[in-house]
């Protein structure tokens, strides 16, 4: 009897939940399962999952095989890398207390990096949500800047001239 850790679909049409069961590898999915060691709500930012991390390792340990997205879920959950701490406890590599720390150590630091990340999704949903209101401008005043745009221009151009022409009417006295 091939033992398996795999995932119950329960929820509605389009809206999935799951139960992380282990059961006989023959069973259907949604059926007979041995126990229920815990859940995963893909729906939510980021995915909720619930496990009982001591179950999932006793089954581990007695030989149950998971699926490849249980695989993920007991990945990210710490539950593979504790039981190859542990084996290493078996084989006198380092002592259980010393695998403990590790665990401990690696633990704290993931679950800082989901917060981080839970954080930086929840700035950016907000960032999404900011209401920017949209102001139509009036033809009027942008006509009148227009107008007092090329009157500027004009005088701009008619001053150069100015001294050009005052410096000519100086010239012509002086040449008689």
């Amino acid at each position: 009897m091939a033992v398996k850790i795999r995932l119950q679909r329960h929820g509605s049409k389009k809206r999935p939940f799951y139960f992380i069961v282990v059961a006989d590898g023959r069973a259907p999915r949604d059926g007979k399962f041995i126990q229920k060691i815990g859940t995963y709500n893909p729906l939510t930012v980021p995915a909720t999952i619930e496990l009982d991390r001591q179950k999932a390792l006793e089954w581990l340990n007695k030989g149950a095989q998971p699926t490849d997205t249980v695989h993920r879920i007991l990945s990210f959950k710490g539950v593979l890398y504790l039981k190859h701490l542990l084996r290493g406890v078996k084989l006198g590599l380092f002592d259980d207390a010393t695998a403990m720390a590790k665990f401990q150590t690696w633990y704290a630091e993931h679950e800082s990096q989901v917060a981080s990340k839970n954080d930086a999704h929840k700035k950016a949903q907000a960032a999404k949500k900011v209401y920017v209101p949209v102001v139509k401008k009036v033809a009027e005043p942008v006509a009148e800047e227009v107008v007092a745009n090329a009157t500027d221009a004009v005088e701009e151009t008619a001053a150069p001239e100015a001294p050009a022409a005052e410096a000519a009417a100086e010239a012509t006295p002086a040449a008689e």
